[in-house]
């Protein structure tokens, strides 16, 4: 069976949800291809859920721009929408010897725009959060959460989906695309004008299926576990301690219901296969977790932490190596017309994900 539509987005994450909703808002007739069941079921169900503000981000980068811009869509996003959010605020706390870091945070979110840090010494840490032990730190008043899910749905709006359909094969014909599709057991083609590669961990795998296509990065799977508190949380903002290579360091994060989670770490998996992943979290993550949280939080006792989920973060750069960007490859890239490319869209890409839609149909109509 042949179809034909003006634009084909793979992958029914929160990025490929914004890009299909913008495009789709911009007059195309969009058709979102998703190999799962349902829509965001990896790396956007498998996060904190938080709106970041810019403040971990090289200047300049597409990290640092996208975030900024994405994280004031998002906020007017989820009020229009009735997308359950609260800009509830975080902290970064260290100790001694870390004033260093802390710095740089203020350094990178000014140069990212981002003006509304306010430092803070032990007794104002103490007065925002009193369980919090800590010597300095940094209070992000736009900071904020999100319920993913119900955001994932207002993206998805009245836009084609189709699920359980996996895209095996991409080639330039005529004035567009042919995209071999696998739905169910019927063998489809689409025509399509324009193609977005919004596959997450599977980025990569799509990529080798495109034909002309020759300049795809490597993968590298990071995954992040986390474990829930039981019982009332202590905690009326995030908190997060410095980073770490890799990631944000294990910090505590609030629902929309209240629920308190710790976590994510990271660990670095052997091979890049998104297909070999084993999203299991130990029951030994408690005596991992307690002792990197009593740094900042000593009142905590390890039997109240339970293991929770977790997640794995499509990376494009390895273990001890600087943090790659995303990567947004369009024509002027890689040559083919009517082609984009999302590679490496870990954090902040739920934040950014309206900025990077906003990319995207731009590098579209270049």
């Amino acid at each position: 069976m042949d179809l034909s539509c003006d634009s084909v987005v793979i992958g029914a994450g929160a990025v490929g949800l914004a890009v299909a909703r913008q495009l789709a808002r911009a007059g195309h007739d969009t058709v979102i291809l998703e190999k799962n069941a349902h829509i965001g079921m990896e790396t956007s169900a498998r996060n904190s859920e938080v709106i970041h503000a810019g403040l971990y981000y090289p200047q300049g980068s597409l990290k640092a721009r996208l975030c900024v811009r994405g994280k004031a869509l998002l906020y007017e996003f989820c009020a229009a929408h009735g997308v359950p959010h609260r800009r509830i605020g975080k902290l970064v706390v260290g100790q001694a010897g870390q004033e260093s870091q802390i710095e740089a945070l203020v350094h990178a979110a000014q140069a990212n725009g981002v003006t509304d840090l306010q430092p803070l010494d032990r007794a104002a840490i103490a007065a925002l959060e009193p369980e919090v032990s800590a010597e300095i730190g940094l209070l992000s008043p736009s900071t904020g959460i999100l319920d993913s899910h119900q955001y994932m749905l207002a993206l998805l709006g009245d836009v084609t989906l189709v699920r359980e359909a996996k895209m095996t094969g991409l080639r330039r014909g005529g004035d567009g695309w042919h995209v071999s599709v696998r739905d169910g057991d019927e063998d489809l083609m689409l025509e399509s004008r324009l193609v977005v590669n919004a596959a997450g961990l599977w980025a990569q795998a799509v990529a080798r299926h495109i034909e002309g296509l020759t300049d795809i990065p490597p993968l590298y799977l990071a995954k992040g576990r986390y474990a829930s508190l039981s019982g009332p949380a202590p905690f009326r903002h995030l908190v997060y301690p410095v980073p770490e290579p890799g990631g944000l360091g294990v910090h505590v994060t609030l629902d929309m219901t209240g629920q308190a989670r710790f976590g994510p770490d990271v660990e670095w998996l052997d091979g890049n296969d998104p297909a070999a992943i084993d999203y299991g979290v130990p029951d030994g993550i408690a005596a991992d977790f307690a002792p990197r949280i009593a740094r900042w939080w000593p009142g905590l006792r390890a039997e109240r932490l339970t293991p929770d989920y977790s997640g794995v973060r499509p990376k494009l750069s390895g273990p001890g190596a600087a943090n790659a960007d995303f990567r947004i490859d369009g024509p002027a890239a890689h040559g083919l017309p009517g082609l984009v490319n999302l590679f490496g869209i870990e954090s902040p890409g739920l934040t950014a994900s309206l900025a990077i839609a906003e990319y995207v149909e731009e590098m579209l109509h270049e």
